[in-house]
């Protein structure tokens, strides 16, 4: 999970964000949870992996700060279908999300209209009340 969640994003930014800037311009958003999942009991090695992937992204998007290569952070927004969890873990009326909750803000943190929004930590439940609010 730390290769995954933390080396693996590190990696990933190293080899592309040199391509971004060369091309002038660029979107990386990195996927993250909510922060009770990160100081979780049992959650070892998972918690820390995705801490450390939200404390790396919001460097990233420091040392790009003034660049037109932005960084944000996206997370679900409650648990999510991923298989880490046994279907019986949510308390009786609550539904996990399911993964496609990530879609519609992912594009839209990928196209030219997100151009201005930098070190962003969107919450893909909330997006559309976020976004309402961010064209007011």
């Amino acid at each position: 999970m730390l290769e995954t969640n933390l080396t693996g994003y590190f990696l990933v930014a190293r080899e592309i964000t040199p391509r971004m800037l060369a091309a002038g311009r660029g979107r990386i958003v990195n996927i993250s949870v909510s922060e009770s999942t990160m100081h979780r009991a049992g959650f070892v090695p998972y918690g820390p992996s995705r801490a450390g992937s939200e404390a790396l992204s919001r460097i990233m998007a420091a040392d790009l700060r003034d660049t037109d290569v932005t960084v944000n952070l996206l997370l679900p927004g409650g648990a999510t279908v991923t298989g880490m969890l046994p279907p019986d873990a949510m308390p009786p009326g609550n539904k996990f999300l399911e993964p496609a909750v990530m879609g519609p803000p992912i594009v839209w943190l990928a196209s030219k209209d997100a151009a201005g929004v930098h070190d962003e930590r969107i919450i893909a439940v909330e997006f559309e009340d976020w976004l309402r609010d961010r064209n007011r």
